[in-house]
């Protein structure tokens, strides 16, 4: 059987996003959300998920280019001279794994984005990181950790199956990021056997910005067996304020309208659980 969670992340970002996803969600093919608890229209999406029920809301943890949860003075490790997390991924994986001050700052923000989505009243569908960063093993320890407290079921890996890819566009690079790709795995093993659900693939790494309506078709077409994730990242403007440059979000939105789901199973994280 065919199994499919369609999710747009960065839900919160900006009003933009937050449309984005309600539109989606009522009249397309998307059946969850990743919320960013800290984001400028947390709010307003909030609000809108209330008035969807069977929108599943995730939280969508930000450790990277964005806002802590907490005052930047109890983080301060963390980010940089705006208050802001750093952009430097490499620089602050390593902080994290060698530095025992910055992994309790880490797990504080950590614990604050949880009961911050807790405070929301939303069921929590599932858990997932912006860029990814939550394939750091530390990073993975303490959201396992945490989470679980907080009734964490359900998280993305992004293992994404580079042959599929490769058959719908033959002349791009078969292979992901192959570091990524080896964390990913090693991830999900370790969720796996923490009793979570997790994916067996998951698609829009490749393509991250750019899921148009011939890609989400052609991944649909190509669906494996078992239990799939296509994740996006729809908004009503390309240009709202923290857009990603050359992210083509109305595109993305109208793949999720207009893509056509026959014959497999759609459902958020918690229908398949």
């Amino acid at each position: 059987m065919r199994r499919l969670i369609v999710t747009a992340d960065d839900f919160g970002a900006d009003e933009a996003v937050n449309e984005a996803v309600e539109r989606a969600h009522v009249d397309g093919i998307l059946t969850a959300a990743s919320l960013m608890v800290a984001g400028h229209a947390a709010e307003d999406a909030v609000e809108r998920a209330r008035r969807l029920p069977k929108l599943g809301v995730g939280l969508h943890i930000v450790l990277v280019e964005g806002r802590p949860v907490l005052p930047p003075e109890q983080v301060p490790d963390l980010v940089g001279e705006y208050g802001c997390f750093r952009t430097n991924m490499v620089r602050s994986g390593i902080d994290i794994f060698f530095r025992p001050a910055v992994r309790r700052q880490l797990a504080a923000e950590i614990e604050a984005q949880f009961a911050a989505f807790a405070k929301t009243g939303l069921p929590l569908d599932h858990v997932n990181a912006h860029k990814h960063f939550h394939l750091h093993p530390t990073i993975a320890g303490l959201i396992l950790s945490i989470g679980r407290r907080y009734g964490m079921r359900a998280v993305r890996t992004p293992v994404e199956p580079a042959g599929i890819i490769h058959a719908i566009e033959p002349r791009r690079t078969a292979g992901v990021d192959r570091i990524a790709h080896f964390y990913a795995r090693a991830a999900r093993g370790q969720m796996r056997e923490a009793g979570l659900l997790v994916p067996d693939q998951v698609f829009g790494l490749a393509w991250s910005g750019a899921m148009t309506r011939k890609r989400v078709s052609a991944l649909v077409d190509r669906l494996p067996a078992g239990l799939s994730e296509i994740y996006c990242h729809p908004a009503t403007r390309d240009d709202y304020p923290g857009h990603a440059d050359g992210y083509r979000y109305r595109d993305e939105l109208d793949a999720l309208l207009e893509t056509r789901v026959d014959g497999i199973e759609l459902g958020r994280f918690a229908d398949f659980a």
